[in-house]
């Protein structure tokens, strides 16, 4: 039987499982290979037939993990001697998941490709927490910007969006908390609202809300770590537990 090489970007979705759309699930059924990522959920791998070859390509900051360069050869060789290749990726393939350079990759060798797009945690991850991205009168448009640039530096959109009044999106950003606070603390916006999400959908999920000023403590204070995305705005005020926070806040700003 002659190979038809085919490779399918997908997204995930956050974290649950149920998150994932039905078009992806059928994409997974069909496929003869699966690279996944480190923030997939495992449970999905369970739609793959009992013939599937599910291969871990994960990419994790401090950890051992597969080059981007290897992972474009491995989607290439396979879709060459065994077919249909999904590549499966958390959240959405082309918010900050490098698939357009993946595609770049393939089309180089003729391979045909489809993507089929997931919940982005940035937008995911707020729904589910009932924080909207956008509010009439207070926030016009949401910025999503990487925490972290390919030499380890903070992205310079970071320091044109804390001018506005945008909502911002932080992935991949954890490790700099320090750093962005101190970014909008220089902005004169102390008291802006942030929350920070780990584990967003699952049930190991976690949040720490506050504003800048008290946002280090409150993260210390619900043991949030990574994976975790970060939203600063006013719309985080519209979380339905915010106002319960203002005595913890009082007495934490008390405290320092």
């Amino acid at each position: 039987m002659q190979i038809k090489p085919f490779i399918t970007l997908v997204g995930a979705g956050p974290g649950d499982p149920d998150l994932i759309t039905l078009k992806a699930v059928k994409a997974i059924e069909q496929a003869n290979v699966i690279l996944y990522d480190a923030l997939v959920n495992e449970e999905i791998l369970n739609y793959a037939n009992a013939d599937c070859t599910k291969i871990y390509v994960g990419k994790r900051a401090e950890r051992i993990s597969t080059s981007q360069d290897y992972i474009n050869k491995l989607l290439v060789d396979y879709a060459l001697t065994h077919g249909h290749v999904v590549r499966l990726k958390g959240g959405d393939p082309f918010v900050f998941g490098r698939g357009g350079e993946e595609l770049d990759y393939a089309h180089q060798f003729n391979i045909p490709t489809a993507v089929i797009p997931g919940i982005s945690s940035s937008m995911g991850l707020t729904a589910l927490q009932q924080i909207p991205l956008t509010y009439r009168g207070i926030s016009e448009s949401f910025w999503v910007i990487t925490g972290s640039t390919s030499d380890g530096r903070l992205s310079d959109d970071l320091k044109h969006a804390i001018h506005t009044s945008a909502t911002v999106v932080v992935l991949m950003g954890y490790s700099k908390l320090p750093q962005i606070v101190e970014l909008y603390k220089n902005e004169g916006k102390h008291n802006l609202p942030i929350a920070l999400i780990q584990n967003g959908s699952l049930p190991t999920e976690r949040i720490a809300m506050g504003r800048i000023d008290t946002i280090l403590a409150e993260a210390e204070r619900n043991l949030v770590g990574v994976p975790a995305i970060i939203v600063l705005g006013e719309v985080v005020a519209k979380h339905r537990d915010f106002e319960k926070l203002k005595k913890n806040l009082k007495h934490t700003l008390a405290l320092q």
